[in-house]
């Protein structure tokens, strides 16, 4: 991929992390004076899209090459937890294929074996079909829920695509995670069924420990972006010792 292939790609904190750390070591070696140092280092940190980083660094060295600093191509999403999909499409018949709530609830979540097709029913009670942490038997799996005077929640991890095709007379359907697009290789979930009276929820969230990792991850890029003005302001005072 070209860099104006690609020019209004939005760019993460992550990345002019890496520009930023090309600079300073382009500084080091005495490639950058400061004043061009500064000059680049403001505009990293201000740029909002890969075009607007790619020009920072083109007449830079990155590890001691002359390929462009900046790599403009994104690899495949891997799952939730930092798993490849192709490791949760396990094949076989599932941990179970149907499930029922009459005046009460059910539940299935954890890790269990989703099957081609999961049928269940909520009469006057409610469900919890929780996919986070999943397997799946099949890159296409369909979710069959009937729900009278009741309802049935859905919970789907991000990068999973979710189509959903059931029927709702006097309840419903949540369609408003349709049309998300799926991670390379990850399964798609149709939702079909009735709903009378009732409803069907739909919803994205990520499990608790992909809520931890990202959260330490955000912490981890403000502490270096810190150390990294840090280090500006202790080469700006050296400069002016310097001089």
């Amino acid at each position: 991929m070209t860099d104006d292939a690609v020019p209004d790609l939005r760019a993460s904190d992550a990345d002019r992390e890496r520009v930023a750390e090309i600079l300073r070591d382009a500084l080091a070696e005495g490639r950058l004076d400061m004043a061009e140092f500064e000059e680049r280092l403001d505009a990293t940190y201000q740029a909002r899209t890969y075009g607007e980083l790619a020009p920072i660094t083109r007449d830079l060295p990155a590890a001691g090459v002359t390929a462009p600093s900046v790599s403009l191509t994104k690899e495949p999403a891997a799952g939730p937890d930092g798993a490849d999909w192709s490791g949760r499409i396990v094949g076989g018949e599932g941990t179970s294929t149907w499930a029922a709530a009459v005046m009460a609830g059910f539940q299935r979540k954890g890790h269990w074996t989703v099957p081609r097709r999961f049928t269940c029913l909520a009469l006057c009670g409610g469900g919890e079909i929780d996919l986070r942490q999943a397997n799946f038997t099949d890159r296409e799996v369909e979710i069959n829920v009937i729900a009278i005077m009741g309802g049935v929640d859905v919970i789907v991890p991000p990068g999973v695509e979710v189509v959903v095709r059931g029927i709702g007379i006097m309840g419903g359907f949540d369609h408003q995670e349709e049309g998300v697009p799926g991670d390379l290789g990850a399964p798609r979930v149709i939702i079909t069924g009735f709903a009378f009276w009732g409803g069907v929820g739909v919803q994205r969230k990520l499990t608790r420990a992909e809520k931890q990792r990202l959260r330490e991850e955000r912490r981890q890029q403000r502490l270096d972006r810190r150390a990294g003005r840090r280090q500006l302001d202790g080469s700006r005072r050296d400069s002016h010792w310097d001089h």
